[in-house]
């Protein structure tokens, strides 16, 4: 397939992996920002083809994963009343909130609904004068102007049955966050290219120097993914801290005007809550004044629920890098796609589903993943 064939070129992954090898002398930390490249990796295997001086740390790059448990409370509350039918991606059905998950709530006989795009749910209100539609808008930069775009046409279509439930989140601050965190260990970033794609690269190079860490924009195919690693690691070898762009067919330093007028248009700065993160200082976004009434929380007035994270789920210290999947006691024990702690076990970009998908269930000692190396052929 045309732009997908090319960028699983087992030739180039061979000579990619045989330059980050000629160029990677001392040991070296790189975060991957998103869960859709640590889904990459994990299916080809590429951080078991790495040197052994170059560590992939898995990072808080899912949207469905960082959903606080409050957030999913309050759309459980939501969706359980009556009068309301409640609009989600499919990947958020199965993410547990303190007791069920949206999909017992449908089971229950709440008119729960997996749609494709925020426009769906805007049409569904449209159809269903007499019911309210909530959609559930979560999601780094990358969803935010379609969420944005439903807001801005039902005001014009003038309807006033619709809202959404925001749990937007912006990757800088995380960013900032990880490495001022006591423990960090992140020496480089993979920076996502769909959220650069929208946003551009204007706010990573103050990152990159405030921290000295390279932020290198790269793809989710797995030849992006190398090519990602191979300049970040040259970087850290010539003792440089620049954003570079290895994402170019798709991302411009000022990403994408229109999206961004949109998204300043509808929504505002705001500190958000990061599950098993806890919170980060002006890390979302929520739905400015002049759309204060399509915001799902202030309708159904279900903003002071609060809950507590459960302690025997380590998502959060997989999110931030702290620990691979398999170091959690639970994994793939009392956590397993059918009985998730977290989400990061069910969602489609989460590390433990990765791990658990793709078979990673042991955590294998440094010899012995040499020695699965040596016997493996690069990306296939």
């Amino acid at each position: 397939m045309r732009y997908l064939d090319e960028f699983n070129d087992p030739g180039l992954a061979r000579r990619l992996l045989d330059e980050i090898r000629a160029t990677a002398t001392r040991p070296w930390a790189l975060m991957e920002v998103c869960g859709g490249q640590t889904h990459s990796i994990i299916r080809h295997g590429i951080d078991q083809l790495l040197p052994e001086q170059v560590e992939l740390i898995h990072g808080p790059g899912c949207p469905v994963c960082v959903t606080p448990l409050e957030v999913i409370d309050r759309a459980l509350e939501i969706a359980s009343r009556p009068g309301v039918i409640f609009c989600s991606f499919g990947d958020m059905l199965r993410v547990p909130g303190s007791d069920r998950d949206l999909f017992r709530v449908k089971g229950e006989g709440g008119d729960v609904r997996v749609v494709y795009s925020p426009l769906d749910a805007l049409e569904l209100a449209r159809r269903h004068p007499d019911r309210e539609v909530v959609f559930f808008a979560i999601g780094f930069e990358t969803t935010a102007p379609a969420n944005a775009m439903a807001v801005h046409q039902a005001r014009r279509l003038g309807l006033t049955n619709f809202s959404l439930l925001v749990s937007h989140v912006r990757v800088p601050p995380a960013i900032e966050a990880i490495m001022t965190a006591p423990a960090c260990r992140v020496q480089g970033f993979l920076a996502a290219g769909h959220v650069c794609s929208v946003m551009g690269t204007a706010e990573y190079p103050l990152l990159a120097e405030r921290f000295r860490v390279p932020v290198v924009v790269t793809g989710f195919e797995p030849l992006d993914v190398l090519d990602g690693i191979r300049l970040a690691v040259r970087q850290l070898e010539r003792g440089e801290h620049r954003v570079e762009n290895a994402y170019a067919r798709a991302v411009r330093e000022d990403g994408n005007p229109a999206a961004l007028r949109m998204i300043e248009e509808v929504f505002e700065v705001t500190d958000r809550n990061w599950r098993g993160i806890g919170p980060i200082p002006a890390s979302g976004w929520r739905l400015t004044d002049a759309f204060r009434a399509y915001d799902a929380e202030h309708r159904f007035d279900v903003a002071g629920i609060r809950t507590e994270e459960p302690a025997e789920c380590r998502s959060g210290d997989v999110l931030q890098g702290l620990i691979k999947p398999t170091e959690c006691a639970a994994f793939g024990t009392t956590c397993t796609p059918r009985t998730p702690l977290g989400a990061t076990m069910v969602s489609s970009e989460g590390a433990c589903a990765a791990y658990y998908l793709y078979r990673r269930m042991n955590a294998p000692t440094p010899q012995a993943e040499r020695a699965e190396r040596e016997e493996m052929n690069p990306v296939a």
